[in-house]
């Protein structure tokens, strides 16, 4: 008998993608609509909105949402939601476009792909929202030069996604919110850990991750493969590292690979709530939060992504975070361990850090065993010694 599902984050998955009825209806209006052309991260959010990955939302967000969100991390409503998801445009692009009418939403290819239906056009303080989502005003952080080099104007309103089109590298792991909760209930989980990473995964990610798979029945390895820095490593490389893993190192019956389409924002603490609710979305029970997730630089405590889950109620967040310390290799017991299970001194404690690893990749190091399986190492020294 299959087990009953977590619900969706607001309790209701969203779907947004256009009826084959609406699809032609938009199609043939597409020259006399007027246009917005969507940068990287403002397209993936298009889809994301689109398939239920950000549930509760159906559009971009509201001015009452939006000012919430930055101040208190709630909807307008008070659901628990700590990342804007805003479409940022010039107050040129803005200024002809006229309130309560459907707008033509194309990639940064140009290509048609959804519309927006404007509800409101509304100016923000962009070093407000910098100081709160990010915790700094510095344009030297990722996501602060974000809002700084976008549009000073928000354009709000439900949308349509055109047509959910495969992924042009990982069409076999594009798995939606309502294709991944169906195969969690086709295999009977009823618990389902997710796991996050922008990074190679690396023997503590190994660590944690089966640590968590002792306590659940499943386990959703979910990689960003969205916009990332130039400097972090490319998508391809860090999917194929996750193959070598799942050939040889785990139990593929309690395993599924999917890719989150969504970008990377660098928001260190707000970004891991935002990244649980996505998951609790995708139908995952629990979420793996270990050092600095979704950390850049310098801006984030150690361990600030997993002490902010205190400030919600577990029945608002409605997903259970498991929290990890750093896991190093322990050179007295000869395997991994935290502070938590290994007795070793600093001395006896191998760890490095993703920065680390790009420099030695970069100067023609293959990781140590330690730190990778010498299968992902390989692959890590041949992708970039081919870039």
């Amino acid at each position: 008998m299959s087990k009953d599902l977590i619900a969706p984050h607001g309790g209701e998955l969203i779907d947004r993608l256009a009826t084959p009825a609406e699809k032609e209806d938009f199609l043939a209006k597409a020259d006399s609509l007027p246009r917005v052309q969507l940068d990287e991260r403002a397209t993936s959010d298009l889809v994301m909105i689109a398939i239920g990955g950000f549930s509760p939302l159906s559009g971009f967000m509201g001015q009452e949402d939006y000012v919430s969100v930055v101040k208190k991390m709630r909807l307008a409503n008070g659901l628990p939601w700590s990342v804007p998801v805003t479409l940022s445009v010039t107050k040129e692009v803005a200024d002809p476009l006229a309130v309560d009418s459907l707008i033509r939403l194309d990639n940064p290819d140009g290509k048609f792909i959804g519309v927006l239906q404007l509800r409101k056009k509304y100016s923000y303080d962009k070093k407000h929202e910098a100081t709160n989502v990010y915790g700094t005003e510095e344009d030297k952080h990722p996501g602060v030069k974000v809002i700084y080099d976008q549009g000073e104007i928000n354009l709000a309103g439900k949308i349509w996604l055109l047509e959910r089109e495969d992924h042009p590298q990982f069409s076999k792991y594009q798995i939606d919110p309502a294709a991944s909760r169906a195969m969690f209930q086709e295999r009977n989980w009823e618990t389902v850990v997710g796991f996050q990473t922008r990074n190679p995964i690396h023997r503590a990610h190994e660590y944690i991750i089966k640590c968590a798979l002792e306590i659940v029945d499943g386990l959703f390895l979910h990689p960003l493969v969205g916009a990332t820095k130039s400097d972090d490593i490319p998508a391809d490389v860090r999917m194929r590292c996750y193959e070598i893993m799942m050939e040889n190192y785990f139990p593929q019956e309690r395993v599924i690979l999917a890719i989150n389409p969504s970008a990377m924002r660098y928001a260190g603490p707000r970004e891991a709530i935002f990244h649980a609710l996505i998951r609790k979305n995708y139908g995952c029970t629990h979420f793996i939060v270990g050092r600095d997730h979704a950390g850049v630089g310098d801006y984030y405590g150690t361990y600030d992504a997993q002490e902010i889950f205190g400030e919600f109620a577990p029945e608002e967040l409605g997903i259970t975070p498991l929290k990890f310390e750093h896991a190093f290799y322990c050179t007295r017991t000869e395997q991994m361990a935290t502070a938590k299970t290994s007795p070793a001194t600093k001395d006896e404690r191998i760890h490095l850090s993703g920065t680390k690893v790009r420099a030695m990749l970069r100067e023609g190091k293959t990781p140590p065993p330690q730190f990778s399986r010498p299968k992902v190492a390989e692959e890590l020294a041949r992708a970039m010694k081919a870039s």
